[in-house]
């Protein structure tokens, strides 16, 4: 049996008190930082392998996409939408969807998609290029005011051109000449600044050529 001296004893014994009184925290302090090691490898593992399901999907969606079946497209885009809505490539499923729907007439869809991405994204140009598109479904339905306010949120400077543009289309098909002749000179502002040589400014400079001169 050991034997120890007195200053031992006492160095035990004030061990032993110590442990009596925080011996329990210790144990659940070091129990949760092990879990928390533990929560964090798992958690990273977790999200890792969600982008990577994520991708496999949108490759999936891409090659389905080529067969230009509406409703595998549909498919394919609504597991990447219900399964892995956070991930960018759930906002840009949408989007090949909302394209594919237009080309199979179904704009109900299509603007279902779209409403989808503005809800869903964190990206201002996948915003501004999402309203851009919302707005020419709505000129497609007549829908004026609505294209309209669609493109009156705040946008990046890329898109003034382009917004622009299709606010002019939407005024033109109001019937609102002279709003439609100032929105196309924006456009075409914003074009030359950038790029005379841009095939958009050829293009909208024909529009405003087309509607002549205000009161003819």
């Amino acid at each position: 049996m050991a034997t120890y001296n007195l200053d031992e004893q006492d160095k035990l014994d004030g061990i032993k008190s110590w442990w009596e009184a925080y011996g329990t925290m210790v144990v659940i302090v070091l129990s949760v930082f092990i879990a928390s090691i533990a929560g964090t490898k798992t958690w990273n593992y977790y999200q890792q392998q969600q982008r990577s399901q994520a991708a496999d999907l949108y490759v999936l969606l891409q090659q389905v996409q080529e067969d230009g079946d509406v409703t595998r497209i549909n498919d394919a885009a609504h597991l990447l939408t219900e399964g892995f809505p956070s991930s960018g490539y759930a906002t840009r499923a949408a989007l090949i969807a909302a394209h594919a729907n237009v080309d199979a007439n179904d704009t109900k869809t299509a603007k279902q998609k779209l409403q989808w991405v503005l809800n869903n994204t964190e990206e201002e140009e996948l915003k501004d290029l999402t309203r851009l598109r919302m707005a020419g479904l709505l000129l497609d339905e007549g829908k004026y005011d609505e294209a309209l306010k669609s493109l009156g949120n705040k946008h990046g400077l890329a898109f003034t051109g382009l917004y622009a543009d299709r606010k002019g289309d939407i005024l033109v098909s109001a019937g609102k000449i002279a709003e439609a002749q100032s929105a196309y000179q924006t456009a075409i502002n914003n074009f030359n600044v950038n790029n005379n040589n841009n095939n958009y400014y050829n293009i909208v400079q024909m529009k405003l050529d087309a509607l002549g001169e205000v009161g003819q």
